[in-house]
């Protein structure tokens, strides 16, 4: 089998599960698209150094998780030396509705990815780890330069926060 027949597969069978969790990560489904295709990119372009013996599913989700944090880190950057021109255009990259709920055929997950959606970026990254990504706390820790400890505390206050935003949607 040929490099780009193998990659080609392995991009079918995977691509969801990667959009997904750039989708909970960046809270957005345009830029969930185009971190997706930048992370299977760069697995393509690394597919040399892969280790077949290791799962192909772990070594793309650290691939688009890493890039996906960059991506967080360069938005958190930038409004910080921008200010308010930067909180303007994170506004208006603003999660919309995607259908998610329509392609799910439930209404309780559309709520759920609504609420994540508007969890705060320190509750959101972690709890996007862990539940989409299936990461471990060690994994979290360190992709977000943490202890374990303090990836516990995020994951119950974001758990605690959605709760409470599910109870209150009607």
């Amino acid at each position: 089998m040929t490099k780009e027949a193998a990659f080609a597969e392995a991009y079918t069978a995977h691509y969801r599960q990667v959009r997904g969790l750039c989708r909970q990560l960046l809270g957005s489904a345009e830029r969930a698209e185009d971190a997706t295709q930048e992370a299977f990119m760069r697995a393509y372009h690394a597919f040399a150094s892969y280790d077949p013996a290791q799962p192909f599913a772990g070594w793309i989700m650290r691939i688009a998780r890493n890039h996906c944090l960059d991506l967080l880190r360069r938005r958190t950057t930038e409004r910080a030396l921008f200010g308010d021109e930067a909180e303007e255009a994170a506004a208006a990259e603003a999660p919309g509705e995607d259908g998610l709920g329509t392609v799910l055929g439930a209404e309780r997950a559309a709520a759920v990815n609504a609420a994540v959606a508007k969890l705060p970026e320190r509750y959101r990254v972690p709890l996007a780890f862990a539940y989409y990504a299936d990461a471990d706390y060690d994994e979290i820790a360190k992709s977000l330069g943490i202890t374990r400890t303090h990836v516990g505390v995020l994951l119950c206050r974001a758990k605690q926060l959605l709760r409470q935003s599910l109870e209150e949607t009607p």
